[in-house]
């Protein structure tokens, strides 16, 4: 069979690719190996943010009190909670097979692999494309240290279909994965430790961001222990996992019932045959150009299996870079410009450069900080504890960096990206009426800060 395009992948990149392929007027054959929706909608994001939205419901309910809700009490069913995380899954996957199929999107449900770089073989059937993009996703990585491969060692999949909630939970690595599920289970009632290589947990946001989330994790009774490398993993007769890590040049250890191994991810290209098709890769991912193209000149490789940022959102705006090189159409899209976020309570946000990054790069910067205790919304909503800081290069004003904690930090750090899509400058953002009350006054109250050092003490 021949297709204008085949996709190997349908997590986020490869079917939002596939169905604009389709909309464009190209034929399709995209290649499911798994589940539709790929690691985002099955193992990642989506589960991850139901379980998230299940915490914060339980902090709130926990602390009724402060909204004049007396002898409130109520029970916990954890089943509950992850029926309603499968539930959501099983729904978004129904809307995008439908989709799928309303754009006439050839959907093969096998694993598929090269034959030569113009061959796909999958389910013992040969299909063949103009152009190939493989989008094929990524796994969880592991430590490679003694009893990294315990039967009792669990990665973010494994979690995310417990059966229970840990009566302890010790986290090798306090990335965004690590950190989320920290302050999930520290929710549900687990006790949590958190073993971070680096100084800091959050090691891509901003180090202001990462201080003040673990000050405040740390208070939830989150215990957090940076510059810390694991060791060893051992699990004893009654089932109990010691981690022994070094901190400080000392050996420590500590005991849980129930051990997650954050450690980040790889590409996914085992199986691929990738050397059939003469595709240069590394086991970091697949070369790329910045219209994702391959050596191979009719191959592409979008998302986490090219390893440039590992976002789902990246994933598929990758896709559109693929479809109108491939058309020969120029675009704007401004991968440098990409917001993330990580969804602790309160959540965290950020776009462009951290001022680290800003001071390696010797580019000279204007900084602005604001604290939601001072802004009225989030004091009505008793989320006043946060932080947003506003970057601003020196030479022409431009903002080029933001990064926030507090409630809608995720919604603050896109509106953020918006105006650094414009290039919009210190001065003109002056002139952008913020609509009151919100939270997003902290921008506009960081926004004084660097232009009259002017902190907002308190906005009514």
């Amino acid at each position: 069979m021949h297709s204008d395009i085949i996709i190997i992948g349908a997590g986020p990149g490869g079917y939002e690719t596939a169905l604009s392929a389709a909309r464009r007027g190209m034929s399709v054959t995209l290649f499911n190996g798994a589940q539709l929706g790929g690691t985002c909608l099955n193992e990642g994001c989506i589960p991850t943010k139901c379980l998230c939205r299940n915490a914060e419901a339980v902090a709130q309910f926990k602390e009724a009190e402060k909204f004049g809700i007396d002898d409130f009490t109520f029970s916990f069913d954890f089943n509950k909670v992850m029926a309603r995380k499968n539930e959501v899954a099983d729904q978004l996957r129904s809307g995008i097979a439908m989709m799928l199929k309303s754009a006439k999107v050839n959907v093969v449900e096998a694993m598929a692999s090269f034959k030569d770089s113009r061959t796909i073989v999958a389910g013992g059937e040969e299909y063949t494309a103009d152009n190939i993009i493989i989008a094929s996703g990524s796994v969880s990585k592991s430590l490679p240290i003694p009893g990294h491969d315990l039967e009792c060692v669990m990665d973010s999949s494994s979690l995310l279909n417990i059966d229970h909630v840990p009566e302890s939970l010790t986290i090798i690595g306090g990335g965004v994965i690590g950190m989320e599920f920290a302050n999930i289970f520290a929710s549900f009632g687990s006790k949590v430790t958190v073993i971070e290589f680096m100084k800091q947990i959050l090691p891509p946001f901003d180090s202001d961001i990462a201080k003040r989330l673990k000050q405040t994790l740390t208070k939830k009774g989150i215990k957090i222990i940076t510059s810390a490398a694991a060791k060893k993993i051992e699990q004893n007769a009654d089932y109990e996992i010691t981690v022994t890590y070094e901190a400080k040049g000392k050996e420590e250890t500590v005991v849980s019932s129930d051990l997650l191994m954050a450690v980040g991810r790889a590409p996914r290209l085992d199986g691929l045959n990738l050397e059939a098709a003469g595709v240069e890769f590394t086991p970091r991912g697949i070369a790329v150009d910045d219209y994702m193209r391959t050596n191979v000149p009719h191959i592409f490789a979008i998302g986490d299996v090219n390893a440039r940022m590992m976002l789902a959102h990246v994933a598929s705006f990758q896709g559109e870079r693929v479809l109108n090189s491939i058309q020969g159409k120029e675009d704007a899209i401004r991968f440098d410009i990409v917001p993330s976020a990580v969804f602790t309570v309160p959540e965290c946000g950020m776009v462009g450069l951290t001022e680290d990054q800003c001071k390696t790069q010797g580019i000279e910067v204007m900084t602005g900080q604001s604290f939601f205790r001072a802004n009225g919304k989030a004091l009505s909503m008793a989320e006043s504890d946060g932080l947003c800081k506003l970057i601003f290069r020196k030479a022409d004003g431009v903002l080029i960096g933001a990064h926030i904690m507090g409630v809608q930090a995720a919604d603050l750090a896109q509106q953020c990206a918006d105006l650094m899509n414009r290039d919009t400058t210190l001065e003109q953002m002056h002139q952008i009426i913020f609509g009151h009350p919100t939270v997003s006054e902290v921008i506009l109250s960081a926004l004084h800060v660097v232009s009259y050092g002017l902190q907002t003490v308190f906005k009514a």
